[in-house]
């Protein structure tokens, strides 16, 4: 019994160290030095410094029986006394080992209680996890989504500013009437040019022509005065040389 509880009283040490280092940071001695001294306490049952040890006071009692028993007197009433007493304190010494394997199995329990709930915060962080990212991209869509929103607010904004569309198929209307008599004034006038252009043909061919004829006459002209001149120069000759002769005669 002494060893099943010094097990159990070492287990629950390792237990509650186990729940967190902290705790084994307010003690004086070390994990190995503290657990000797709880097995050395839990064997002696000493958990202060004053009276006498239960095992030490157990294991009188126990030699007193025991050597009761070993005499050869007629000690049976002695020997029942002593029985007695080294049974009741045996009780006595019993009870604190009940005591802390009550609180090493509660402490179990709350170790796997606390196992599960760690277990189920870290679920429940990893589910926090995944829908901090799933609003994450939550946010990212309402931020596009209020983007396009509000683009289309200032292009409605723009359409409200502009007139009715009843105004802008007349205006339409009255340009395409516009740009359609302006395409008649420039056939028109793509017409007129082209005549014109003829015209001027015409007339250059025209001056041409007569300034050939003017420059044919001319030289018609110039030849019959030339013709003229040496018939007359002829003539004179010819009579010089007949008063000539009238006068020899």
């Amino acid at each position: 019994m002494f060893e099943f509880c010094c097990w159990m009283l070492v287990k629950s040490r390792k237990v509650a160290a186990g729940r967190g280092e902290e705790v084994a940071g307010h003690h004086a001695f070390g994990p190995l030095e503290d657990d000797a001294i709880i097995k050395h306490r839990l064997l002696t049952r000493t958990t202060t410094t004053r009276g006498e040890p239960p095992l030490k006071k157990l294991q009188k009692k126990f030699i007193s029986f025991a050597l009761e028993i070993d005499k050869d007197a007629d000690n049976y009433n002695l020997c029942e006394k002593l029985s007695k007493a080294f049974l009741q304190e045996m009780n006595t010494f019993e009870l604190p080992l009940l005591k802390s394997k009550a609180v090493i199995d509660a402490n179990l329990r709350e170790k796997e209680n606390f196992n599960e709930l760690q277990e189920e915060i870290r679920w429940q962080i990893l589910q926090a996890q995944n829908d901090i990212e799933d609003l994450k991209k939550q946010l990212e869509e309402s931020k596009i989504e209020r983007q396009h929103k509000e683009e289309c607010e200032a292009i409605r904004r723009l359409i409200g500013m502009q007139p009715p569309r009843s105004e802008t198929q007349k205006i339409i209307a009255e340009l395409e009437k516009e740009i359609a008599a302006l395409d008649a004034d420039n056939t028109a006038g793509s017409r007129t040019l082209e005549l014109r252009k003829k015209q001027f043909s015409l007339l250059l061919h025209v001056v041409d022509e007569l300034q050939n004829t003017i420059e044919e006459e001319q030289k018609t002209l110039a030849e019959e005065l030339r013709m003229a001149m040496e018939e007359q120069r002829n003539s004179l000759e010819d009579g010089s040389g007949g008063s000539e002769s009238m006068a020899v005669d």
